[in-house]
């Protein structure tokens, strides 16, 4: 599956289970890791954990299986690897805490 197909699949899929503030970061020219990270919330720990299944399914049924998932038992945030696409599922104060969108976007300066 291409890359764009993929963020789109990840997308659709946190969409249909009404993921809050989806965000897409391009970060192919930051790591060698993955090309694109997609960062979303859930309501509450359930919700993190529904949305993350959802993915993780949608994926499998489109022939593209997960690499791996973790934090699925506390829910507070769940990484689902799916190669070039790497989906953050978080509720919204870790993501306050950790904000990815602000590390993954800094862009240091040369003096």
């Amino acid at each position: 599956m291409q890359l764009e197909e993929m963020q789109k699949l990840v997308i659709d899929s946190l969409e249909d289970l009404k993921a809050v503030n989806i965000i897409v970061l391009d970060v192919s020219d930051k790591t060698s890791v993955t090309d694109r990270m997609i960062i979303a919330s859930g309501t509450s720990s359930r919700h993190v954990k529904g949305l993350a299944e959802n993915v993780i399914a949608d994926a499998k049924k489109a022939g593209c299986p997960a690499l791996g998932s973790e934090g699925e038992v506390d829910a507070e945030w769940v990484l689902v690897d799916l190669g070039d696409v790497l989906v953050h599922v978080m509720k919204p104060e870790t993501r306050e805490l950790y904000d990815l969108e602000e590390l993954w976007t800094f862009v240091s300066r040369e003096d």
